[in-house]
């Protein structure tokens, strides 16, 4: 079987099927073997293993999944890559393809149906546009997830792994974490893909936790007071959980909470770890005027 990975084999492909790139879906098929490796290792695909791939574009990356995975699922939301993927994949027998939009895919019957309800993997080359929602939607979705190993824009690895106090650190860094260990594998030139992408782009690894590293009293109110928080990172975090249309909580009592923790009630959200924005949000629930309202 030829291995797509090879430019000239996707090329071949590509033009057989007279096939056009589509912006929308932010297309940019990997043709780099060195690459390719790197995701594979990272991902620890075992024999075992329910591995659900986002992205397959021609199926590339999916020919490897195969041969090291019991079972693979491979969603596509471009219905011109179908044939290309039914051709180029026909000789693996552990595959189904689903021309499904991922955000509106029942994941957790597929990972139930497909696997016994065991943690699926998760490998993906994501549209730039769209890697957060979907990275939330499989933490948040209830699905039962292991890790997820995904190629995304480098700035957005770099987000989801930074630190407290750095320019990069905000909400999606606080939300990732919560949920998982990120580890950034290896960052990925524009001449790695076909058509070349005007940015790097980074593989980064996200195992799941087992249990949060935080303990808190109302997550979603965590969440809202961190997205307060960097809504306006310019204002300090009692004026952002004040200014917050679905938090309840006065200037006042958002300085006494944040007083509670030791802090300047001038500190602003991006000086915050998780641990704190969990502690002060515990301390905020605490006054029992928080009813659970939009996340």
């Amino acid at each position: 079987m030829a291995y797509l990975i090879n430019p000239q084999n996707t090329i071949a492909i590509l033009q057989k099927y007279n096939f056009h790139f589509q912006k929308k879906y932010g297309q940019n098929f990997l043709i780099d073997s060195h690459v390719l490796d790197k995701v594979i290792r990272a991902a620890g695909i075992q024999e075992e293993d329910f591995v659900l791939e986002i992205g397959p574009g021609i199926g590339t990356m999916t020919q490897f999944l195969c041969e090291r995975a019991n079972k693979v699922a491979a969603v596509e939301i471009d219905r011109n890559l179908i044939p290309i993927l039914e051709e180029t994949l026909k000789g693996y027998h552990n595959l189904s393809i689903i021309n499904e939009d991922i955000l509106k895919l029942d994941i957790a019957s597929l990972v139930c149906r497909e696997n016994g309800g065991r943690p699926a993997k998760i490998v993906a080359n994501l549209p730039y546009y769209i890697t957060t929602p979907i990275v939330m939607g499989l933490f948040e979705g209830g699905a039962p997830v292991e890790s997820i190993t995904v190629m995304v824009q480098k700035e957005v690895a770099d987000r989801m792994q930074a630190s407290p106090g750095g320019k990069d650190y905000g909400a999606i860094s606080l939300a990732v974490q919560y949920y998982a260990q990120p580890e950034i594998i290896a960052n990925v030139p524009p001449n790695c893909f076909m058509p070349r992408p005007a940015v790097t782009s980074s593989v980064i690894h996200l195992k799941r936790h087992k249990t949060p590293p935080v303990s808190v009293l109302d997550d979603k109110l965590m969440f809202s007071i961190i997205r307060a928080s960097f809504n306006q990172r310019r204002k300090t975090l009692a004026n952002g959980i004040a200014n917050a249309s679905n938090l309840p909580f006065s200037k006042e009592q958002a300085q006494d909470a944040i007083r509670t923790l030791g802090l300047s009630v001038n500190v602003r959200g991006e000086s915050l770890s998780l641990e704190q924005f969990a502690e002060l949000s515990d301390s905020l629930w605490n006054l029992g005027i928080w009813g659970g309202g939009a996340g």
